[in-house]
C-alpha cells in the first residue's frame, strides 16, 4: 500500500500536504532549474552593450526564480510563494498576451507562440499546489500542521 501513501496526507510529515504534491513542486522546481535558469543567464552573461530597461528586468527576474528553484528543491513548501509567482505571472501573460493573439487568430506563427506553448503546463502547475496548505500558511497564517504544541512555526 505504499502507492496509496503518496496520495495521502500525513500530519506528520510535509505539514500535513500529500508526497504527491510534495514531490510534485519538487518536479516544477527542478524543471525551472534545469531549462529556464540556464538560457536567462546565459542571455545575462554574454550579451554586450547597453540593456534596454524592460528587456533587462525581464532577464534579471528570469534568471533570478529559476535559480532560487534549488533551494525549493530541499524546502518546497518554504518556497511555495516562487510557485505562486510563476503561476501569476504567467496567468496574466496567457491573457493579456497569448488570448488576445489566440482570440484573432494570429498566433499560429507569431514569436508568442513558443512562450505560450510553454506555459501550457500550467494547470499541471495549479494542480500541484496544495491550496489547503497555502490557504491556511498565507491566508489565515495558521501555525503548520507539524509544528508541536506551544512551540512557534518558521516562516
Amino acid at each position: 500500500m505504499a502507492i496509496a501513501n503518496f496520495f495521502r496526507a500525513d500530519p506528520l510529515r510535509y505539514e500535513g500536504v500529500r508526497p504527491i504534491n510534495i514531490w510534485g513542486l519538487r518536479l516544477f522546481y527542478l524543471l525551472m532549474l534545469v531549462f529556464v535558469a540556464p538560457s536567462a543567464w546565459q542571455v545575462l552573461l554574454t550579451h554586450e552593450g547597453p540593456w534596454q530597461p524592460l528587456p533587462a528586468v525581464a532577464w534579471t527576474v528570469w534568471a533570478t526564480y529559476p535559480t532560487l528553484a534549488f533551494f525549493a528543491l530541499f524546502h518546497p513548501l518554504r518556497w511555495l510563494p516562487l510557485m505562486f509567482f510563476t503561476i501569476g505571472y504567467k496567468s496574466i501573460w496567457l491573457v493579456f498576451v497569448a488570448l488576445p493573439l489566440w482570440l484573432a487568430g494570429t498566433m499560429d506563427g507569431a514569436s508568442a507562440q513558443p512562450i505560450a506553448n510553454s506555459f501550457l503546463a500550467l494547470p499541471l502547475l495549479v494542480l500541484v499546489v496544495p491550496w489547503g496548505y497555502a490557504w491556511r500558511t498565507y491566508v489565515c497564517g495558521a501555525r503548520p500542521v507539524s509544528a508541536p504544541t506551544g512551540q512557534q512555526a518558521r516562516p
